[in-house]
């Protein structure tokens, strides 16, 4: 399907465009659900987004004779509220239509048990439980392949980081021997022992992540490790955490920071618009056998077990704090954070999509279809 553009309109009226962009996808999904696919037995259909979704499929699944399933991975209304706030007429209508639709459902599944709980009580809709989990094929990297990744990222690293920091030479890094993390000697591939530790995040960018958190944390980190060690000048100096031409390792690590990929710790910035769904970027993390620093909020407990498989915070003092206690003594010494990667490697094992599947939605699947 192709998606709708309506540049010309949202100039002379957003709220218009909007409305016509409904109607739009609205006759392009009856036409797509009705002749371009076979008939199924049941329309399982992922919420948000609710307009025009919801009451096409409603309106399809009645006229192909088939069952209707939603699977609330978060409220379309709490979204939309982010930008236009809770009072806003627009707000108030898509919920009205979102909990109408979604009434009329012939089941449903949700992401976590405080969104069972509000779907219960306030939308008098029964859901079954569905956690998210990682695919099949997550798993921790090998030391090969972070070689081999960190060789394609070298000049990259390099370039972000600062000379000062990149423990390789011009040589080192064009024969492919060393990047900033890992050493290959004789074929075999070792981690150095005063890399800097990798700290991961990954985004989609909405307001419901405010990563001005991390980047505080980020400084935090840098000056009280500075007050710690008793340097001032830890910057342009750069030799706060490794000295780079005797190779001796600090009490705390220089700190790596990308969006996305493997590392040593994940951060999740998530907050959720309705405060009841879960981060997928989490379950993916778990999923490589990586533990988890995630912004506290009302449900995420179901996924982040406290010291056992990660940790939560609220401020970016926090997560500061947070950083010291994990990364003192890295990479060998930091017990915390060897014990809470065996806890997200022992979640990732563990929790597999398809046991999930097996065991909470298909039991409701062939209830529905009878």
């Amino acid at each position: 399907m192709k998606p709708v553009q309506l540049s010309g309109v949202s100039k002379i009226s957003g709220a218009l465009a909007l409305l016509l962009k409904a109607a739009i996808q609205f006759i392009m999904l009856i036409w797509f659900l009705c002749f371009k696919i076979p008939r199924p037995d049941v329309f399982i259909v992922q919420n948000p987004p609710s307009v025009p979704t919801l009451a096409a499929v409603k309106l399809v699944s009645w006229l192909r004779g088939a069952k209707f399933i939603v699977d609330w991975h978060n409220f379309g209304y709490t979204l939309l509220g982010l930008s236009h706030g809770r009072s806003h007429v627009i707000v108030k209508i898509y919920f009205w239509f979102e909990k109408h639709f979604g009434r009329m459902t012939d089941g449903a599944f949700c992401v976590t048990k405080a969104m069972q709980h509000e779907l219960s009580q306030n939308w008098g809709i029964k859901a079954t439980v569905l956690y998210d989990h990682s695919p099949e094929f997550f798993h921790p990297a090998s030391l090969a392949q972070k070689h081999e990744l960190f060789c394609r990222l070298g000049s990259s690293i390099c370039s972000a980081m600062g000379s000062a920091d990149c423990i390789s030479v011009e040589k080192e890094v064009e024969d492919k021997s060393t990047t900033v993390l890992t050493s290959k000697i004789d074929g075999g591939v070792s981690l150095k022992p005063n890399r800097p530790a990798l700290v991961v995040s990954s985004t989609s960018w909405t307001p419901d992540e405010d990563f001005s958190i991390l980047l505080e944390a980020a400084l935090m980190y840098d000056r009280r490790v500075a007050a710690t060690l008793g340097e001032e000048d830890s910057m342009d100096e750069g030799k706060l955490w490794i000295d780079i031409k005797n190779g001796k390792q600090f009490d705390y690590p220089r700190l790596l920071f990308i969006i996305t990929g493997s590392a040593d710790l994940g951060v999740s910035l998530h907050t959720s618009s309705s405060g009841l769904d879960l981060p997928m970027k989490v379950v993916d993390m778990f999923g490589c056998g990586l533990p988890v620093c995630a912004a506290s909020f009302s449900c995420i407990e179901e996924l982040v077990k406290v010291n056992r498989n990660g940790l939560l915070f609220s401020t970016s003092s926090e997560l500061a704090d947070e950083l010291m206690m994990l990364f003192k003594g890295f990479p060998e010494e930091c017990d915390t954070l060897k014990s809470l990667k065996d806890g997200a490697l022992s979640t990732g094992s563990s929790s597999k999509w398809s046991t999930e599947w097996e065991t909470n939605a298909l039991p409701l699947v062939k209830q529905v279809i009878g």
